[in-house]
C-alpha cells in the first residue's frame, strides 16, 4: 500500500510535535516524573517517547542522572527554537480561548504571611469579587519555594532575592527591616548603640523553613558596609506576626519589617533602635518563570498586582 507523501508527511510532523512537547516539559521541570505528572502520562511512556525521538534525530537530547535531567548541547540548541515557537502557539490558543468569555481559572502564588496579608489580599480581594471565575491560592511559605515543585504559578520575594531566569515585577513599595522593643524591656536591659551589642540582648528569632536556620540580622553601617548578627533568645518563631507579638509583649528585640510595625510604633507600644544601621532595600516582587503559561486569570492578577507609580 502506497501512503500519500502529503499524509505521511502529516503523520510525522503530529509524531514529532507530540514528542517534542514532552521534550520541553521533561526539560523545563528537569525531572521526568513531574513532566510526566504534567502531561498526565506514565513515566515509562515518556521515557520511551524520549527515546524514540532521540534515535529518529540521532542525537542524545538529554542528559540522565539519579537526581536531575538536563538537556545536553544539541538539546539545547534544540530548544532555543523549539520554547519560543510553543510559547507563541500556548499564547495564541489562550488568547483565542480568552475572547470567549470572562477570566477564569486558578492562580497559586507562594509568598511570605506578611507580603500576603500587606499586599496580595488587599489587592487580589477586590479581583475575586469582580471575577467569579477566578481563584486565587495563597501559599504561605518562609522558603525560597521552587515553584515547579510546588506548582505554584508565581512567588514574592524581595527584589534583591529572585532568581536569574524568572520575570520579576514590582508590586510593593521599598522595604526596611527596623529593630524594635517594648519600652518595658529598654528600661530593663538598656538600648543598643550598635548592632555587635546585640549579642548581649534578648532577642527574638526567626527560623527560616528552607534549610532550618536560625535568620541571621542584617544592617549596614554608614559606608554601607553589611553587618550580619546572629542573636540569641528564648523565643523563636517559624513566621513574622508572632515574632512582633512577642516583641510587644516585652520578651526582647526584633528585627520585623517597618510597616508591619508602624501602628505599634505610632501608639507607643513599640520603640525603635539601631534605626541609622536598618537600610531600605527593594520591596517585594512577584516572580514567574520566562516560560509562563499565560492564562486569563493569571492576567488579571498581574494587573492588580502591579505597583502604580
Amino acid at each position: 500500500m502506497i501512503i500519500d507523501p502529503q499524509i505521511q508527511g502529516a503523520l510525522m510532523l503530529r509524531e514529532n510535535i507530540q514528542d517534542l512537547i514532552a521534550l520541553a516539559a521533561v526539560a523545563e521541570e528537569r525531572s521526568f516524573t513531574r513532566a510526566a505528572a504534567r502531561l498526565n502520562v506514565s513515566q515509562s511512556a515518556l521515557s520511551h517517547t524520549i527515546k524514540g525521538l532521540e534515535q529518529r534525530l540521532g542525537l542524545r537530547l538529554l542528559t540522565r542522572t539519579t537526581r536531575s535531567v538536563a538537556p545536553t548541547l544539541e538539546g539545547e540548541d534544540l530548544l532555543a527554537t523549539l520554547n519560543p515557537c510553543l510559547e507563541k502557539i500556548e499564547a495564541r490558543l489562550h488568547a483565542l480561548n480568552d475572547s470567549q468569555g470572562a477570566p477564569s481559572g486558578t492562580v497559586r502564588i507562594v509568598g511570605v504571611e506578611y507580603a500576603i496579608e500587606s499586599l496580595l489580599w488587599p489587592k487580589l480581594s477586590p479581583v475575586l469579587k469582580e471575577y467569579p471565575d477566578v481563584k486565587v491560592e495563597f501559599v504561605m511559605d518562609y522558603g525560597y519555594t521552587d515553584l515547579a515543585e510546588s506548582q505554584c504559578d508565581a512567588g514574592v520575594r524581595y527584589g534583591d532575592q529572585v532568581s536569574d531566569g524568572m520575570i520579576a515585577m514590582r508590586i510593593g513599595p521599598e522595604e526596611r527591616m527596623v529593630c524594635v522593643g517594648a519600652p518595658g524591656y529598654f528600661h530593663v536591659a538598656g538600648t543598643p548603640d550598635v548592632p555587635q551589642d546585640l549579642t548581649g540582648h534578648q532577642c527574638i528569632n526567626l527560623r527560616l523553613t528552607n534549610h532550618g536556620a536560625l535568620y541571621a540580622w542584617e544592617f549596614e553601617d554608614e559606608d554601607g558596609t553589611e553587618i550580619r548578627v546572629k542573636v540569641q533568645g528564648r523565643a523563636i518563631f517559624n513566621t513574622i506576626n508572632p515574632v512582633l507579638r512577642a516583641a510587644k509583649d516585652g520578651h526582647g528585640l526584633a528585627l520585623v519589617p517597618e510597616r508591619l510595625a508602624q501602628a505599634h510604633l505610632d501608639s507607643g507600644a513599640l520603640r525603635l533602635c539601631l534605626e541609622g544601621y536598618c537600610p531600605y532595600f527593594p520591596g517585594f516582587h512577584l516572580y514567574y518563570p520566562s516560560r509562563q503559561r499565560p492564562s486569563s486569570a493569571f492576567g488579571v492578577v498581574l494587573d492588580a498586582l502591579r505597583e502604580k507609580g
